[in-house]
């Protein structure tokens, strides 16, 4: 019985057979088997991609009496890991910067040193992930809502260097990330500044919601998300300094002239390592 199904699977893929519905549920189910392991296998291969390239950067930049800005997300978590295993191996004398919530409570987790930008107003080095990145090195982030404090961490570091996986690699800004530029707003103002934005760069900038909670996502800073679905590709220099003056707007998740290195972890267990354009 299961040799004929088998066969008969093959002539219904071929084109020649019309299957009952029990055997086309079975065809069905076996493809939605399918796509369901494929999906894990490259989840699987974005996780070790993650890590490698966490690994090298904290490697290839971090050094004894730093003062380390820790980034936010899930490639970060790595690069926390990593850092922590060579302050124990070497008995480094660090101190880390936060960027988030989250990534304050890695850092005491990991039993780092805890500091902020009141103590340490000049850091060595930040470290941090992105949503996209692009052949220059501008960088979509705020995925998960910390890109205020990224940004201000960033901005305070004399080498900014950007962590990430294959998928967000790409040659122009929206070709991987689809779910826009992240701006964070006051709550009051959402509104205009959404209509405004779409009205002076077109697209659609529309309110993130939270997922486990009725209502908006609310930021570290108690403000809300726009995120801006942009219909082509900009000059993003020019974009984020416009969107940055209306009332209303914190901050954008644009990054432009920042990170000066992006360590990129790849599906075949490589990590490419791209540098920002000499101007």
């Amino acid at each position: 019985m299961r040799l004929q199904r088998w066969v008969c699977l093959r002539k219904l893929a071929a084109g020649s057979l019309s299957a009952p519905s029990s055997w086309r549920l079975v065809a069905f189910t076996s493809q939605k088997q399918h796509v369901r392991r494929f999906s894990q296998t490259v989840a699987n291969m974005a996780e070790e991609a993650k890590k490698l390239a966490a690994f090298a950067a904290v490697d290839n930049h971090v050094q004894n009496n730093q003062v380390i800005g820790v980034g936010s997300g899930s490639t970060i978590v790595y690069a926390v890991d990593r850092l922590a295993e060579r302050v124990r191996q070497e008995k480094l004398n660090i101190v880390c910067v936060p960027t988030s919530f989250q990534a304050r409570q890695l850092i005491l987790q990991h039993g780092l040193t805890l500091s902020d930008l009141d103590r340490h107003p000049e850091l060595d080095v930040a470290i941090d992930g992105a949503d996209e990145v692009d052949s220059e090195l501008t960088l979509i982030k705020g995925g998960g809502g910390c890109l205020t404090q990224e940004k201000i961490v960033a901005g305070c570091a004399k080498h900014f260097v950007v962590i990430a996986d294959f998928r967000k690699d790409s040659k122009a800004l929206g070709q991987q990330w689809k779910k826009g530029v992240p701006i964070e707003v006051i709550p009051m103002a959402y509104v205009p500044v959404s209509r405004m934005i779409a009205r002076r760069f077109g697209g659609e900038a529309i309110l993130r919601m939270a997922v486990s909670k009725a209502g908006p996502v609310v930021t570290d800073n108690s403000n809300f998300i726009l995120d801006w679905k942009f219909e082509h590709a900009q000059n993003w220099k020019e974009v984020n300094t416009a969107i940055k003056m209306i009332p209303g707007v914190v901050e954008t998740g644009l990054f432009v002239s920042m990170a000066e290195r992006a360590y990129f972890g790849m599906e075949d267990g490589s990590v490419t390592i791209r540098s920002a354009p000499v101007n």
